[in-house]
Order: structure tokens, then C-alpha cells, then sequence
């Protein structure tokens, strides 16, 4: 992937350096953060046009670039679970994969059922499926990462289940990323910052996590009718750490080791952030012909290089090879993540109809690698360094849309939509090196340590297709009532197909007091990942290969003990809300939501034992002796409330403030796990994932900001309240609790001219940490905090950032 970040660096470059050159010159896609969150005609939601986001009849929040960029976080994930209170993001750490694609939540459901769409358009998923033990565990979702801050005008999130007018995911609600629009001006930005903190608990300062962000963006006029807008982005994140000493003994018993023990260095593992290089290259564009028919095109390429180091092999650990390591190892995983997008299509008036047809391509592939390692099977003549195979996830989506409003259809006006889509997906594993998983000569762990490469005998490549249909219809039949109603059939070529249906409306009082609410009917269809991920390792036993790992749902394994062909997970969603906008400047939301989900998707626990080796047997399935796969069959209930407000201040010569407060409370619980139809007695779901489902997020979560302009500076000050968070065991006795904190961050920017800017700021400026693991849950005090923190723990971040814009 050498060529492709050289490509993509030098493609950033040139973006960055036309930006100077000149444009045209017509209106800009700059406004102020209050008209975007008030008074911005929204795209999502809603199929018809001029409905503003507090006019809709379901929640819609809309966050500008401006505002996303206030403080020193650079990835989407971590800006927006700062930004929406239902939206949470963990810092995972010593998780594999997960680690370089980190999944996130809304509304406290699984990463994979929320719907993320790219300038109204679907957005293909990632090829990783979560299999660890972190929040998520089992999805296969988008990455938000791969849109980098320069590229995106704003971000619109409908919290309100949306599969009747979206498809398959949107049962949490959607996100669409709105790409910069622009045929004029541009802006240069670049941004420095580490973590300098004091660990609670460690008895050490660091300065860690370096991280340089250079960002630009260009938009050229083609000729008087069209926009061309261009964005490149680089980031380097260094590693932090946040393991404790290491107690343990390193070296065998043995007098001539004694030196080595005494003087080793005992922070011998990396816990937090692995390093991460981000390259990206993004492009909006539109031009209208003299017909009145409109040509776009949008897409993006962006290369990620990421680590996730694991446990530190000891010395005295039988899966070390003295000659290569004397004192132990500690190996790496290495990803390469390639994302590509390309999507365009045509938009006009058709009788009265407007249209808009559209094709998008979307791929995503990490290629695992695994360094500083060894095979201890292979013994002192192994490779350290190991090429551990690949996942790549492909699709391609077809639609077409149509909507018309009509004043004689019924009183009032009446707006009928109708569409068809059309996707064709493909997911693929493909085999590491044979090293990376190989059983050698000698008796000791096969493969490359820390992440054994994929087997010939895991190789998937597997596809298949999606057609739906839909009908939406919103009428207005006078100024104070909106209803609309929506229906879309799917059909699979795999599991079958799904109907669903919606019914939302709001009635406004008076122009200052509204409510609106909605009933929904949602799906989630099993995802490739989930029906075809195959990840299996071999291990001899008296010298008998065993077959151990994660097989298909309908490999001969898991259909003699109980699986089978996935199906679609189901939703009931509901949700009543009202709209206040006492003034102007003012405005107030609260929105109560419950969601019902069935059949949900999960992965088992490792099923092994005497009993499941004789029905193995009587399955005629012979060399495989763990198992664990993908299953329906979860049933969960999720209750909350949204709060949101904000006020804008004019204090006249003294300059104005932006004031918003937003709270979300969210309460989730498990209420159906099913029972092994084939061993009653065999746990499928333990009790520690069926806690993280229901307390995995924090029930509570409060953001209060300011943001304070006078004259030439900017004050922006965030204060976001996680509540408290279980991190849970399959034992009752080893729980405990993270309690709630406050993670305060402050800026200030200063406009040195009309075009140039600088600012500093601090993240997490208290320098707050979770609660730390209590002793003998914290292995050995190496690992300090949880990574279920839903805030991560690498402590302040403080940064000094500089902008030119024109």
C-alpha cells in the first residue's frame, strides 16, 4: 500500500496547492453555525424540499463544520460523541481490529444499526467485524473515520428509526455527512497537539500521542454553472500508554538471569491509542446543463496505516523463542485500511416530477500484517514479521427517486415520492503467508503471535444482492399539521425479504409550541461479514489437528449444534417529541423515543465439551473441537429522551454568545435470550455480553457549550457529563462501576486578519481519568483502566492550530 499513500500524499498536496489558485466567484457555502442549526433546510428525514430541521415531523440535528472542528479531536467518531448526547464512542485498546476500525454507538444500540449515508446516499460498511470483547461485538459497520473533518459541510442526524425510507441499518436513526460545497474560496488549516498528563494512579507524567493534522480544501467554479470543490487531509497520531509496571517475573529460574530481571524494564506494554496515519483525498462537484438537468459527482480515497499491540510475551512464556527474543516480546498488529468511494448521478424536472438518479461504488479492505512477532512453533529460524492475510467489503448502489408536490391531490398540499434501489455486495477474506499460521515442527502455539494469519480453509468470497422499492407521501393540509406516512419492500437474494412501514405527523399550536411523534417498523439485514466471516486456527492435540475458531453460520459445525441461515433483525420504534421556539434565537426539543428489536444478530460464546463433541460426532462432523458462530435470536428494549436547546446572545458591542445544552437519557435491557435448541444446558450469550448490551453506554449524558465571539476572538467552552458506565463480568462479584465525570475543553481562537487565524485549546483540560480497575481485575495492574470508559483514558490533549482561509 506504499504506492497508494505516496499517490494519495501527493494528490493531498496538489490539493492543498490549487487551492490558491484563482476562482470564480459566486455564492459560498459558508454560513454561520446558528442559520445551519436553525434554519437550514434539511436533507434527511424528509423527501421534501424547504423543511427546516425544526420543522420536521422527527428529530434532526444539524452540526456544521465549524462547529465539529471547535475543539483539538480530529477523527468523526470522537468529534460527534462530543457533540450529539446519544452518540457514544470507546477508546479500544489491545482488541485487534477493532483497534485500527473503532466502532460507535447510537442511542445505545450495536454500531451496524445505525445507517450512515454520504450526500443523502449510502455509505458502504467496513470490511472488519467486531469479534472481541468490546462494545459492538459482532457488527461489521461503517467507519465515520474514513471522512476526514476538511471534506465535510455538515453532519445531519436523524434520531428516529428511518428503514422504511432508508432501507436495511437505520433502526437507531441516520447519519448523513454532507460534503463541502463550494465554487469559491478555500482554506488551509494545520493543527499540532500531545497528550500531557499525570495518570491518576500511575505515579508518572506523559507527554504522548502526538498528533499532526494538515488539512485544505478548494472550490473552483466550471464555468457559470457549476462547482468543482476539493479536499485533502493528513494526520499522524503517535501512540499513548497508559499500562502500569509490569510485576510479574520475566526470566526462568535460573542464577544467570538475575541481572536481566533486575534491570528490565518493566513498562513492558502499550495500553491506549496505537500510532495511525491517515492520508485522504475527497471531491464535491455539480454542474447544471442548459436543459436544467444536473450532473454530480462525489467520492474520496483514504489510507490508513494503524497498529494494535498485545500482550507482552515474556522471556520465561512458552510462546517466546529465546534466541530470537531473550527478554520477551511485544508483538504488533499491523493494519492497512484502503477505502475508496466514487458515487454521481443526474438530477432535474420531469413533468412536474423531480428525479434524481444516482450510482455509487464503495470498497473497503484491511490488510492485516503482524511485526516484532515470532511462530513459536517454527522455533528459532522463524520470521518476525508476517503478512496475516486480508478483508475487503465491496458494494454497489443503484437508485432512482421521484417526488412531486400536488395543491389538488387533497386540501392542502400533498408530496408523493416513490423509488426503486438496487445493491450488489461482496465480501472476501483472503489467506495470510503461510507462516502466519502454519503448525511447525515443534510442539508449541502455531502461528504468528498475537494474531494468527488466515487459512486457506477460512478463504471466503462471497456476494449477494438487494432490490427494494418504496412510497412516501407527507401532506400538509393546513399550517399546523404535517403527516406523512412511508412503505418499502426489500428483497435479498440470501435470507428473503422485509416489509416496512412508518407513520409520522406534528401539529404546531402556535408558532412557538409543536408536537410531533412517529411509529415505525425497521430491519437490519445480516450483514456478509456476519453470515461469512471465517476465522479458524489449527491445534494438535496428541497429535491430532483440531479446527478451532469462528465458522459460518451454515458450516456443518454450527448447523449440527444450532445455527443456521441468518435472518433479518426486526424493529418497532416510537417516539413523541415537542418542538419549542419561544424566540428567534431560542429554541428547545424534547423527543421520547422506545425501540423494540427482535431476532437480533449475535456471536456465541466458544461452545466446547464433551457435549458438544458428541454431537459433533453424530453430525459426522470430525476435527473440530471449538466453536462459535453467528446467531438470531437477542430481543432487547430501548427507552430514552433527547433534550436539546440553544440561545443565541447579542450582546451588541460586546460581542455574541452561542449558548446549547444537550441531554440524552438511554436505558436498554435484554429482554429474550434464546436457549441452544440443541444442548439446553449450553450458554450461547453470557451474562457479561448481555450487561454490556444493556450498560455498555452511559445511561446519562449531559453537554453544555458556549461558544463566546468578541471582536477578533472566539472562546468556546464544553463541558459534557458521561454518566456512570458497568463494566461487567460473568462473575456478579468482579463488576464494577465507572463513575460519572465531567470532561471539561477549552479554546480560543484569534482572527489575526480577515483570512488568518490561530488558537490554542485543551481537551479533557482537568485532566480527568475513569475509575481505575480495582486489583486483581487489572491483570496484575498493567492495565489501569477500562477501556469501556466512554470518554477513553489518555487524559488532556493540548493543541495550537492555524488556519487561512479566502
Amino acid at each position: 500500500m506504499t504506492s497508494i499513500k505516496s499517490l494519495l500524499v501527493t494528490a493531498s498536496s496538489l490539493a492543498v496547492a490549487a487551492s490558491f489558485l484563482p476562482a470564480s466567484a459566486q455564492e459560498s457555502d459558508e454560513a454561520g453555525a446558528n442559520e445551519l442549526r436553525q434554519g437550514q433546510v434539511v436533507v434527511t428525514g424528509t423527501r421534501t424540499a424547504n423543511r427546516t430541521a425544526l420543522e420536521t415531523a422527527v428529530p434532526v440535528d444539524v452540526f456544521p463544520v465549524e462547529e465539529l472542528t471547535e475543539t483539538g479531536r480530529v477523527e468523526l467518531n470522537q468529534i460527534l460523541s462530543t457533540t450529539v448526547p446519544s452518540f457514544n464512542f470507546n477508546q479500544t485498546a489491545i482488541n485487534d481490529g477493532t483497534d485500527i476500525i473503532r466502532p460507535a454507538t447510537l442511542r445505545g444500540l450495536s454500531p451496524d444499526q445505525t445507517l450512515v449515508l454520504v450526500n443523502g446516499k449510502r455509505r458502504h460498511s467496513s470490511a472488519l467485524v467486531n469479534i472481541n470483547g468490546s462494545v459492538g461485538r459482532g457488527s461489521a459497520a461503517v467507519d465515520l473515520n474514513s471522512l476526514p473533518t476538511s471534506a465535510i459541510g455538515n453532519v445531519q442526524v436523524l434520531r428516529d428509526g428511518a428503514s422504511a425510507q432508508y432501507g436495511s441499518d437505520a433502526i437507531a436513526g441516520v447519519i448523513n455527512v454532507i460534503l463541502r460545497e463550494a465554487d469559491h474560496g478555500g482554506g488551509l488549516n494545520v493543527r499540532y497537539g500531545a497528550h500531557v498528563t499525570d495518570p491518576e494512579g500511575l505515579n508518572r507524567s506523559e507527554v504522548d500521542g502526538q498528533t499532526t493534522t494538515l488539512g485544505g480544501w478548494a472550490g473552483f467554479g466550471l464555468g457559470d454553472n457549476g462547482f468543482l470543490t476539493v479536499s485533502g487531509e493528513y494526520s499522524l497520531r503517535q501512540r499513548t500508554n497508559r499500562a502500569g509496571l509490569d510485576p510479574r517475573q520475566q526470566y526462568p529460574d535460573d542464577p544467570a538471569f538475575e541481572e536481566a530481571e533486575r534491570t528490565f524494564n518493566r513498562l513492558n506494554h502499550n495500553y491506549g491509542n496505537g500510532r495511525s496515519e491517515n492520508v485522504s483525498v475527497f471531491f464535491n462537484s455539480g454542474y447544471t446543463l442548459d436543459n436544467g438537468v444536473e450532473l454530480y459527482a462525489f467520492g474520496g480515497v483514504q489510507d490508513r496505516e494503524g497498529e494494535s499491540p498485545g500482550f507482552y510475551r515474556r522471556a520465561l512464556d512458552s510462546r517466546n523463542v529465546p534466541e530470537i527474543y531473550p527478554g520477551g516480546f511485544l508483538p504488533v498488529i499491523g493494519g492497512d485500511v484502503t477505502d475508496y468511494s466514487l458515487g454521481g448521478g443526474f438530477r432535474g424536472v420531469a413533468g412536474g416530477w423531480d428525479y434524481d438518479v444516482s450510482a455509487v461504488y464503495g470498497s473497503n479492505e484491511l490488510d492485516y500484517s503482524v511485526n516484532n512477532s515470532l511462530n513459536a512453533s517454527i522455533g528459532p529460524t522463524s520470521q518476525t514479521s508476517f503478512n496475516a492475510g486480508a478483508l475487503s467489503f465491496d458494494a454497489v448502489t443503484v437508485n432512482a427517486d421521484i417526488v412531486k408536490t400536488f395543491d389538488n391531490l387533497l386540501p392542502g398540499e400533498t408530496s408523493l415520492a416513490f423509488g426503486a434501489e438496487y445493491r450488489d455486495e461482496s465480501f472476501e477474506i483472503e489467506a495470510g503467508e503461510v507462516a502466519s499460521y502454519v503448525q511447525g515442527p515443534l510442539p508449541a502455539a502455531a502461528g504468528s503471535q498475537v494474531f494468527p494469519g488466515f487459512t486457506p480453509e477460512s478463504e471466503v468470497d462471497e456476494g449477494r444482492d438487494a432490490a427494494s422499492i418504496y412510497g412516501e407521501v407527507e401532506w400538509v393540509p393546513n399550517d399546523q399539521t404535517l403527516i406523512s406516512a412511508a412503505v418499502r419492500y426489500e428483497d435479498y437474494s440470501d435470507f428473503g425479504d422485509a416489509v416496512t412501514g412508518k407513520i409520522a405527523g406534528r401539529y404546531d399550536f402556535t408558532d412557538q409550541v409543536a408536537v410531533r411523534g412517529a411509529i415505525s417498523t425497521g430491519f437490519r439485514a445480516p450483514s456478509l461479514q456476519q453470515q461469512y466471516f471465517t476465522a479458524i486456527s489449527t491445534n494438535f492435540i496428541d497429535g491430532v489437528p483440531f479446527e478451532v475458531g469462528t465458522f459460518p453460520a451454515t458450516s456443518p459445525a454450527a448447523v449440527a449444534l444450532g445455527g443456521g441461515q441468518l435472518d433479518a433483525e426486526e424493529s418497532t420504534s416510537y417516539s413523541l417529541g415537542l418542538v419549542l421556539t419561544p424566540t428567534p434565537d431560542w429554541f428547545v426539543t424534547i423527543d421520547a423515543y422506545q425501540i423494540n428489536i427482535d431476532d437480533q444478530i449475535f456471536l456465541t460464546e466458544n461452545l466446547g465439551g464433551d457435549d458438544v463433541d458428541d454431537v459433533l460426532a453424530a453430525a459426522n462432523v470430525t476435527g473440530v473441537q471449538r466453536v462459535r458462530f453467528f446467531q438470531n435470536g437477542i430481543e432487547t428494549e430501548s427507552k430514552g429522551v433527547d433534550i436539546v436547546t440553544k440561545y443565541a446572545f447579542d450582546f451588541g458591542n460586546l460581542g455574541t454568545l452561542d449558548a446549547s445544552a444537550a441531554f440524552n437519557y438511554s436505558k436498554t435491557e435484554v429482554t429474550h435470550v434464546p436457549d441452544n435448541t440443541v444442548i439446553p444446558s449450553l450458554e450461547l450469550f453470557s451474562r457479561s455480553n448481555t450487561l454490556t448490551l444493556e450498560e455498555g453506554a452511559p445511561e446519562t449524558k449531559l453537554i453544555l457549550a458556549g461558544n463566546y465571539t468578541y471582536q477578533q476572538a472566539d472562546f468556546v467552552l464544553r463541558a459534557t457529563r458521561f454518566g456512570e458506565v458497568l463494566v461487567p463480568s460473568n462473575t456478579a462479584s468482579n463488576d464494577f462501576t465507572l463513575d460519572a465525570d465531567w470532561v471539561i475543553d477549552a479554546s480560543v481562537n484569534f482572527n489575526v486578519t480577515e483570512k488568518f487565524s490561530v488558537g490554542v485549546g485543551a481537551d479533557n483540560l482537568l485532566d480527568e481519568y475513569p475509575t481505575m480497575t480495582p486489583d486483581g481485575l487489572n491483570f496484575n495492574g498493567i492495565f489501569p483502566y477500562s477501556s469501556r470508559s466512554p470518554y477513553g483514558f489518555s487524559g488532556r490533549f493540548v493543541y495550537a492550530r492555524a488556519s487561512y482561509n479566502w
